[in-house]
């Protein structure tokens, strides 16, 4: 068994994004930590991405993050300091882009590069985002498009444009922030960031123990237009098949969905997007203020029913 206190408002029992522990009436801790070998050469954007990626699960519980601290595993002798001096700043420029504060962190030699930070941020305890809250009647709002995984497979494989690479870079690297404050002005039943899991992972995560089901609009959903075409020449990470293989079970794609686009829906991201639960009728409110604010794919891609079947359906 697990240690346990009454003020750990979300912790083992079920998984969400982050761990609350409530300090006080008005004030919460929200404690999380992420970590991950390089997904992009460039070391200033791998520190870059790893930070915001580390920071997003804050901002998915509704919450601000105010402390970080750096967790480093690095190949000493086999890898020049510069890179790791490089993979810092660009964790440090991320977090003073957030308002975040390092405060200090461990590091160790590995044969392998990692890294990442450990974040604490504060909410309302009363204002927490669970995962688990959905709600009938709820429309689902995504904030970024989905292919960060495929696309990354292709840059690997040498066949992605210096443009696109670019592009998703800079997309993988940018903060939640923005989303999470406008969402704060609606009424937002749960939230989730999209992940290694792929969206219908994460969204399966949010149906379970909900007693609700879940209907998603493939052709609404945003996609990086270069994720279809790779995948369609058989560019897909075997993440995104094993996350399909471990859900197949409560989810239901219609045969007119295209095999490409069922990929890009399992398709394990990095730093991705809010996947927001609104109340419908405030949802197209929701898109419209995401989208004034600078974020750009926001978008409806689904809506919540009471069909206690625990069930996400794809059309």
């Amino acid at each position: 068994m697990f240690p346990t206190d009454e003020n750990v408002l979300i912790g083992l029992d079920r998984a969400d994004d982050a761990g609350v522990y409530r300090i006080t009436d008005d004030i919460a801790l929200i404690q999380t930590v992420d970590f991950f070998t390089p997904i992009v050469d460039d070391p200033y954007w791998f520190g870059q991405i790893a930070a915001a990626n580390a920071l997003s699960d804050v901002y998915a519980m509704g919450g601000i993050p105010k402390t970080a601290m750096n967790l480093v595993a690095f190949p000493t002798g086999e890898m020049e300091l510069t890179v790791l001096r490089q993979i810092i700043q660009g964790g440090i420029d991320k977090l003073k882009e957030a308002e975040v504060v390092l405060i200090g962190g461990h590091s160790i030699v590995d044969k392998e590069l990692k890294y990442g930070l450990s974040v604490t941020g504060i909410i309302h305890p009363a204002k927490v985002l669970a995962k688990k809250n959905l709600r009938p009647g709820d429309s689902l709002v995504l904030t970024k498009a989905l292919g960060t995984g495929i696309i990354n497979t292709a840059i690997k494989a040498g066949l992605a444009s210096a443009e696109l690479t670019d592009r998703v870079t800079g997309l993988m690297a940018e903060l939640n922030r923005d989303a999470a404050r406008i969402m704060g002005d609606f009424n937002v039943g749960a939230c989730t960031d999209v992940t290694g899991f792929g969206l219908l992972g994460h969204l399966a995560e949010m149906v379970c123990g909900s007693g609700t089901s879940v209907r998603v609009e493939s052709a609404k959903v945003p996609v990086i237009a270069e994720a279809l075409e790779f995948a369609n020449m058989g560019f897909v990470p075997a993440g995104a098949y094993k996350n399909k293989e471990f859900r197949e079970k409560m989810i239901a794609c219609a045969e007119t969905v295209p095999r490409a686009l069922q990929d890009v829906l399992v398709d394990p991201q990095t730093s991705g997007g809010l996947l927001i639960s609104v109340r419908g009728s405030l949802a197209a409110a929701l898109v419209c203020a995401l989208q004034a604010g600078g974020i750009a794919e926001a978008a409806v891609i689904g809506a919540v029913s009471a069909d206690p079947a625990e069930k996400i359906s794809v059309v």
